[in-house]
């Protein structure tokens, strides 16, 4: 694909975000990312690379799209859209069920999907979906504005599905005809509209009789999206038949998706090279030489800086974890120029302390970039905090408190190479701070449960991308989004609730006007900076690779309709539909 890049300098891509008001979204322009040339970084000591998965090739000409989205070992059988992205098989969420709407962050607006339009009144705590006409769930039954109520009742009757939680400020959803829906809010609540708006939503016909949704594996799928046939389940691929009843005319336009498994990046990057992939969202190093050039008629990938942060998250229910000194500690010991520059291959830049990708660019407050300092290497100062803050070392190095050693593993999935090298590094940078730190590797089933249970010391994760800042903190600090730990907490996993943000968050809630936006904003930024729930470390690209060998319609640097990535629900339902066969 000409005209994309590897290396990317600080803030040379920049997308500009949305300012959410009462009648919907304000569009504006992107920057694109200036070329830079190639460096190929040491790379350390690796792990061999496993042999790759024997996979079988599909047919010739046949028209089911082959993907790489989740890495794992084996295949578990589960179609069920209400659980945590992760939980259920891809692409559960969007592509198999679908949302009332879409929020496109390259064209920063709402695309319409199963709602055609949205409105807000009695001063915004009421919002109002047209619901889409036409549209019949893939077993014939008409869609109708019954199954957006029922939906949302049931997340109402079983908390554990409320992954968002909308019932903290919705009050009430009622289908007045079947077309439209209305929700009643608790207070006004403009930032409502996404995690509303992205819902999937079920068939009450098919979902009434559920005993408990929250166990339920769906195994065949009755659902609105452009691919919800079970033709094949395997333990080692599965495959995804279209819908004979999908809403849009001609669409989709090929005839399945293939899903074989993959444990980890290398069997991708493998499966990549040898052609056996059309379509994933993988980190490959140095792709150029590795991938473009193997095919560069056909072999593309395009990496924007809008896939949120890769971020260390300290379990805040743990010593030494609740003291915000020892965090700020850990995030000065850590090299995060040596991390992009061999983990992340330079295809991006290191975090600021506010912890905000290139998307939300046009809401970074500098003063809160600048007082954040602890995201800055400083091994002297991060010494003296802990020795400050009662860490004294031991005679062996290592530092201590009441005799304890300061002693714990940082969690990571065995398959995400890029990573796993950003750990090893952090482990190694922790040393020279007293702080006797190991990685533990999971496979991501594992590592993900573990995640949203909070049964970890600190773990590697990532962050959301929403049309504002306001959803990216209050996922890390709200405190009305913090569960027990063995509950499962779709945001929030390490524990962090501050007060005086879920303030400032209500105060936005109500907010329509672009300049108080920007000051709550603004104060959310410095409360983050203050008291560093998380320490991010790098802006995560959004990855995404593609041959055009057998299909077109991929989003690209010259057509970017949407985000390349499969990894970002529900975004990759906008390029589902458009892939072709050639």
């Amino acid at each position: 694909m000409p005209g994309v890049n590897r290396a990317i300098p600080r803030r040379a891509f920049i997308l500009s975000a949305l300012v959410l008001s009462a009648g919907g979204a304000a569009g504006c322009s992107s920057k694109e990312r200036a070329e830079a040339t190639p460096v190929a970084p040491d790379r350390g000591a690796q792990a061999p690379t496993p042999a790759p998965l024997p996979v079988e090739q599909p047919p010739k000409g046949a028209a089911m799209v082959t993907i790489a989205r989740e890495q794992q070992a084996t295949w578990v059988r589960n179609f069920n859209p209400l659980l945590p992205e992760g939980n259920s098989r891809f692409p559960t969420v969007a592509g198999i069920y679908e949302p009332l709407l879409i929020y496109n962050t390259m064209r920063n607006e709402y695309t319409p999907w199963l709602a055609t339009k949205y409105a807000w009144s009695e001063g915004n705590k009421k919002l109002t979906f047209t619901i889409r006409s036409g549209v019949k769930w893939s077993d014939g039954h008409p869609f109708t504005a019954r199954d957006v109520s029922f939906t949302f009742a049931l997340l109402r009757k079983h908390p554990a599905l409320d992954l968002s939680g909308i019932w903290k400020f919705l009050g009430g959803v009622t289908a007045e005809s079947e077309n439209v829906v209305e929700f009643t809010l608790k207070r006004p609540y403009v930032p409502g509209l996404s995690y509303i708006g992205h819902q999937p939503i079920v068939p009450e016909h098919k979902w009434k009789d559920v005993a408990d949704p929250v166990t339920y594996p769906n195994e065949n799928p009755v659902a609105t999206g452009p691919f919800t046939e079970v033709k094949t389940f395997q333990n080692q691929v599965y495959e995804l038949g279209k819908n004979p009843n999908y809403w849009q005319e001609g669409k989709p336009a090929v005839e399945g998706l293939r899903f074989p498994a993959y444990p980890g990046n290398d069997q991708v990057m493998l499966a990549l090279i040898n052609g056996e992939i059309d379509w994933a969202g993988a980190f490959v190093p140095d792709i150029e030489r590795v991938f473009v050039e193997k095919d560069p008629a056909n072999h593309h990938y395009w990496f924007p800086l809008v896939g949120g942060t890769a971020t260390l998250y300290p379990n805040s229910t743990k010593k030494p974890f609740d003291d915000v000194r020892v965090r700020k500690a850990i995030s000065m010991a850590i090299d995060r120029d040596q991390i992009v520059r061999i983990a992340a291959d330079n295809y991006t830049h290191s975090a600021d302390a506010t912890g905000l990708d290139d998307s939300y660019e046009r809401f970074r407050n500098e003063k809160a970039v600048e007082a954040g300092d602890w995201v800055r290497l400083d091994v002297q100062r991060a010494n003296q905090i802990l020795d400050e803050a009662g860490y004294p070392r031991a005679a062996d190095g290592i530092r201590t408190r009441n005799g304890k050693p300061l002693r714990f593993e940082i969690n990571v999935v065995s398959g995400w190479s890029d990573w796993v090298r950003a750990v090893q590094i952090i482990t190694q940078n922790l040393q020279s701070v007293g702080i006797d730190a190991s990685m533990r590797t999971y496979d991501f089933s594992a590592f993900h449960e573990a995640l949203q249970k909070g049964t970890f010391d600190m773990s590697m994760g990532w962050t959301t991308v929403e049309p504002t800042p306001y959803n990216f903190y209050r996922d890390l600090m709200s405190a009305e989004l913090v569960k027990p730990v063995g509950e499962m907490a779709a945001r929030n996993w390490h524990r962090f609730g501050a007060k005086e943000a879920d303030t400032l968050f209500h105060a936005f809630e109500a907010a329509t006007d672009p300049a108080e936006q920007k000051r709550i904003l603004d104060a959310l930024q410095m409360i983050f900076v203050q008291t560093a729930p998380v320490i991010p470390l790098f802006i995560n690209p959004s990855w995404g690779e593609y041959s055009t060998k057998r299909f077109t319609g991929f989003p690209t640097l010259r057509n970017p309709y949407a985000k390349l990535t499969p990894n970002n629900p529900p975004e990759y339902l906008l390029v589902l539909v458009e892939l072709k066969p050639r």
